[in-house]
């Protein structure tokens, strides 16, 4: 299994994907276009050239990057790809020269055993909730708030 950056003709497959998961409250929901436009902030793991997970590192701030819009087809879970693309974010947030690295999960017992820790969503800057407004559950946020500094 490897990861790779994503390439424009992953979109049309990473977007169902993603949309999956955003389908049962998971995360955010993606438009097409919003992938294409964002595409360099993607890797991928590919079987057969099918994309069967991605991951998104956001670039929020000088210091700060955030994990998002991670998602693995469920027949391939339980193999360690979220693993590796989380792995695949922090390596790039590290050469980026990015010292911290956050995301916001509904399953924070994933992100912990990758050196993750819970913080109060407060303590992040106001400008990582620009896209609240488009989730289903704003204001009444269920998400809660990890970190990890490298």
């Amino acid at each position: 299994m490897k990861v790779n950056k994503a390439k424009v003709g992953d979109a049309t497959s990473m977007h169902p994907l993603i949309n999956h998961f955003a389908d049962q409250g998971e995360m955010l929901p993606r438009a097409l276009s919003e992938i294409y436009e964002n595409i360099r902030d993607y890797f991928v793991v590919r079987n057969e050239n099918q994309v069967t997970g991605c991951v998104a590192l956001r670039i929020s701030w000088l210091d700060l990057a955030e994990i998002r819009s991670l998602a693995v087809d469920e027949r391939n879970q339980n193999q360690g790809t979220g693993s590796l693309l989380v792995q695949a974010c922090l390596t790039e947030a590290r050469e980026l020269g990015i010292p911290t690295v956050f995301c916001l999960t509904r399953k924070p017992a994933f992100f912990e055993k990758h050196g993750f820790h819970l913080v109060d969503k407060m303590e992040l800057p106001r400008k990582i909730w620009a896209e609240c407004y488009r989730c289903p559950k704003f204001p009444d946020c269920d998400e809660v708030a990890l970190i990890r500094h490298l």
